[in-house]
């Protein structure tokens, strides 16, 4: 194995032109052969540059419409050959084999042409072979073979170059095969995945090829001895928080992702709906509201739980002005998030420097389906994401009494809310806001009471005369295992009721809400988040 490996034959074989005149330039110049295929070859020799056609390396015309051109002992032994093996270099010389020194190479566009919505056959004929094969032939052999795939790296090989006396150092080899196998593991999941989701139809394949790309690296994970980097996925897929544009402020951490990613689930459940805002805190909504406007539904949200609201993550459904930016930014917020603002709510936002402001464009559909993935020591657990929905036609009314028409809005309001709370999740909703939220519980009955708490907390804190949660409608993410739960909401001045239903003692529970003449709505789905 040598470090440096001077490059005097270079086979370039790309389905994106772009940068590739410079790089042929560039090669050209140092007296580099040229070796092309196709489209490539024709695009170089349009740049006025001398290219060998791979079919006069091969002696085989390219055939089957572009299916067979590089797939030739005369390309695969040129990069595979050991060049200080004297067995093949004795190989080379009775077949007349030319060392290759350097492979440029991007695949076929499959993942785009999916993208698109092309037709089968044309997916199918965007599936690379050749391509992929120079690629994995170069790589394994880069002791003496320089393989990119990347045009990001095609400024840096001419420098390496520059540097090296025209040649390329095992250093640098090494960093383009990684990449290079990068590429095509990538390239063949995304084709994986398009034979099993697309192609078959199936939920769960045998095998889950996922490919990723890596985002920024955090500052640290969710605590300072932890490490985190941000990774997007390749291929189509739905944007979402990981793609918003950050206008202003410091990097964000792995906490802040996954809190505005929380945000954001949660305010999508309001596309379309009206002026709707969300403050999370530790992936815990703290305050959701509707409102005429988006300053309205700010101020009625910030009043569920002020305190928590300290330190937490905004997230609104319609484009900010100034005005919401103004009281948005007179306590200290890390995250908003808004599909848009205007020049004169960023100019408030400019005054914190800290502040991190996420442009999302628009807002994910929150009905959409997809797939959630967690780790677990040992595996990983798969499952269908929760975009599951009730409506009023779904409800069955369970109690004696029925819910007025108020009573009804802010039980599917609450049942919204609640399921973006972490179990065990009580949500006490009225006039569009929430009033009290209890979260990630043991029991059912305390998060009913910690709600409840923070409901008289606030009323102190605005100075009303009576705590939201009186005449308010209360929502459980799943069933009341006793009635002691929902008695706890009956003390707290709840009216109705809205939860899934489906314990053994529903009869017991139903009972003691006609005690308390209750409203009491049956979902017959269930909202656990752990």
């Amino acid at each position: 194995m040598t470090d440096q490996v001077r490059i005097r034959r270079a086979l370039l074989s790309v389905s994106d032109k772009a940068g590739l005149a410079e790089l042929g330039a560039a090669l050209a110049a140092r007296g580099v052969e040229l070796v092309s295929t196709g489209g490539t070859a024709k695009a170089l020799r349009d740049a006025g540059l001398e290219v060998r056609d791979v079919s006069d390396l091969t002696g085989f015309p390219e055939m089957m419409d572009g299916r067979v051109k590089t797939l030739h002992p005369m390309v695969h032994g040129g990069l595979l050959a050991v060049r200080d093996d004297a067995e093949h270099a004795a190989a080379m010389a009775e077949h007349g084999i030319g060392a290759i020194d350097l492979v440029v190479v991007n695949l076929y566009p499959f993942a785009q042409t999916v993208a698109r919505g092309a037709a089968r056959d044309e997916v199918i004929e965007n599936i690379d072979i050749g391509g992929p094969s120079m690629v994995r032939s170069a790589a394994k052999n880069h002791a003496y073979v320089a393989i990119v795939t990347d045009p990001s790296d095609y400024p840096e090989l001419p420098r390496a170059l520059e540097e090296n006396d025209g040649t390329t150092s095992l250093t640098f080899r090494k960093y383009l095969a990684a990449k290079a196998f990068a590429a095509t593991a990538a390239y063949d999941s995304t084709i994986a995945q398009w034979f099993a989701f697309a192609d078959q139809g199936k939920l769960f394949p045998d095998t889950l090829p996922l490919t990723m790309r890596r985002g920024p690296e955090l500052r640290y994970g969710e605590n300072p001895h932890q490490k985190a980097a941000l990774y997007l996925p390749m291929g189509p897929h739905t944007r979402g928080i990981a793609q918003a544009e950050q206008v202003q402020g410091k990097e964000l951490s792995y906490n802040n992702y996954n809190d505005a990613d929380a945000a954001l689930e949660l305010v999508a459940e309001f596309k379309g709906a009206g002026p709707a805002c969300v403050i999370v805190k530790h992936a815990n909504p703290c305050g959701v509201a509707t409102g005429a406007t988006l300053l309205d539904a700010y101020r009625e949200a910030l009043a569920c739980d002020s305190v928590s609201a300290f330190g937490g993550i905004v997230a609104v459904n319609e484009p900010l002005t100034a005005e919401t930016a103004e009281a948005i930014s007179s306590i200290f917020t890390e995250v908003v998030i808004a599909p848009g603002a205007d020049e004169a709510a960023r100019a408030v936002f400019a005054r914190k420097k800290n502040l991190r402001l996420l442009l999302t464009g628009d807002l994910p559909d929150a009905a959409r389906p997809g797939l959630s993935l967690k780790s677990i020591a040992g595996g990983y657990l798969l499952q269908t994401r929760d975009n599951g929905r009730v409506s009023e036609s779904d409800l069955k009314v369970v109690t004696k009494r029925a819910p007025t028409d108020r009573e009804l809005a802010d039980c599917l309001f609450a049942w919204t809310v609640a399921k973006h709370v972490k179990s065990n999740a009580i949500v006490y909703a009225k006039d569009g806001a929430t009033a009290g939220i209890g979260a990630g519980q043991m029991n059912r009955r305390d998060s009913a009471r910690i709600a409840a708490a923070k409901a008289r907390e606030a009323a102190e804190t605005e100075g009303w005369p009576e705590p939201r949660t009186i005449g308010s409608a209360v929502a459980s993410d799943a069933f009341f295992p006793f009635a002691d739960g929902l008695l706890a909401a009956v003390e707290a001045g709840a009216t109705a009721v809205i939860q899934p239903g489906g314990s053994i003692r529903d009869e017991e529970v139903i009972a003691a809400a006609d005690q308390a003449g209750l409203a009491m709505l049956f979902t017959g789905m269930r909202h656990f988040r752990h």
